[in-house]
């Protein structure tokens, strides 16, 4: 079965310095009939305004992967990252990947510093394999030749080679398709996939999405992605 969930029918915040989009409940947006996928609880479309951000606030027990489409992000938090000294830089530019697991919590802020540009990026969370871990971070770099006609795996709970790793039973592909690029995978039908159209259009077997959109798949064995028009695509595989 597939499901569609259209850009216009997410729930929508304006805060000013903060325009967001939620495609499950979150914050002031509540919807029970979408809470939430599998193990996928959040995936925010935001756009930071310039010289704002998210000021220094915790987090618990959760799998936050952030994933910028255009503008730079700069990251500090309680472990030390982007701070002097630290282990990571902590900004984040197209094409990079943000992976902070909670765990036992952690505080953490996100900023925009430029002064005339606005940062828009993926906040997408998911439920944690296990809980009461260790908080953690990493940040990788996966330039646009790598996603281009593939999906490319880009933060993995599954130990795949090149991904950034993450405590969840889940797995994040990124691809670029444009013209006669496509890409297809085998899905396991006892788990779900999901896939979030970032930006531009495609043919998610054989239905048209567009920026913003996402196809629910629970219980197919096949994924064909097609007929991109500048598209930039995430697909979620996840335990239910």
């Amino acid at each position: 079965m597939i499901t569609l969930r259209k850009s216009s029918d997410r729930g929508h915040a304006n805060h000013g310095w903060l325009d967001s989009r939620h495609s499950f409940s979150f914050a002031d947006y509540h919807d029970p009939a979408h809470m939430g996928f599998g193990n996928l609880r959040v995936i925010n479309e935001d756009r930071v305004a310039a010289g704002s951000g998210f000021g220094t606030h915790g987090h618990r027990d959760m799998e936050i992967v952030s994933y910028v489409l255009d503008g730079e992000l700069a990251h500090q938090d309680s472990m030390g990252n982007g701070r002097a000294g630290g282990a990571h830089a902590g900004v984040i530019r197209p094409g990079d990947v943000q992976r902070m697991s909670a765990g036992t919590g952690v505080l953490h802020s996100e900023f925009n510093h430029a002064k005339d540009r606005t940062t828009h990026f993926l906040q997408i969370w998911l439920l944690p394999r296990h809980r009461g871990v260790a908080p953690g971070y990493e940040q990788k770099h996966f330039d646009a030749a790598r996603r281009r006609g593939r999906l490319t795996p880009v933060v993995s709970g599954h130990g795949t080679a090149g991904a950034l790793s993450m405590n969840a039973d889940a797995e994040i592909e990124a691809g670029l398709f444009d013209g006669d690029e496509a890409a297809s995978k085998t899905l396991d039908p006892q788990r779900l996939a999901y896939v979030h159209v970032a930006r531009g259009e495609i043919e998610v077997n054989g239905q048209r999405l567009s920026a913003g959109d996402a196809a629910l798949l629970d219980g197919e064995t096949r994924l064909e992605l097609r007929q991109g028009r500048g598209a930039e695509v995430l697909v979620f595989d996840l335990a239910r």
